[in-house]
């Protein structure tokens, strides 16, 4: 029997620190899924089909495992698309105690919902302090992303600027 998690964000854009997680969920599971998810809360840089697309193009640039894919949910629970595909464990990365403070009762509702476990992943220091938030800051204000965000990511973002 195969572990399927689900490596659950907006990722708008996608980063170095998102890929790092990711990288090493699929790692640790027989096979990922990296769901793009409409935020409510935030507006939208970047279309979600543009998101999935970038996220694949980084992942085969990356040389990421071919254990990981790359999909979208816009209607219902996080945890109907786990029941759906059969995943029993949520990949969360965490850069803070804000972070922990934030995803700590979603993981407990997700639990009580549907049975998924939350497993939380620190990203690599040298990532820790970026944000898909920040780099859309930093790109709106004609700044250099490259060092944050995969290779196709700031190409797309220079050239849509």
């Amino acid at each position: 029997m195969s572990t399927i998690a689900v490596v659950p964000g907006s990722f708008d854009p996608v980063t170095l620190g998102h890929l790092d997680v990711i990288g090493r969920a699929a790692g640790i599971f027989d096979e990922v899924h990296v769901l793009v998810v409409h935020n409510p809360s935030k507006t939208a840089l970047l279309p979600i089909a543009q998101r999935v697309s970038l996220i694949q193009q980084a992942i085969v640039d990356g040389g990421l495992p071919a254990n990981i894919l790359v999909t979208s949910w816009s209607v219902g629970l996080l945890v109907d698309y786990c029941v759906e595909v059969g995943a029993k464990v949520l990949v969360k990365g965490i850069r803070s105690q804000v972070d922990v403070a934030y995803e700590t009762p979603m993981a407990i509702v997700n639990r009580n919902l549907a049975g998924v476990e939350t497993v939380f992943l620190l990203p690599d220091p040298a990532h820790a302090h970026v944000s898909s938030s920040l780099v859309r800051q930093v790109a709106s204000l004609g700044g250099d992303v490259a060092p944050y965000v995969p290779a196709a990511v700031a190409a797309f973002l220079k050239a849509h600027a």
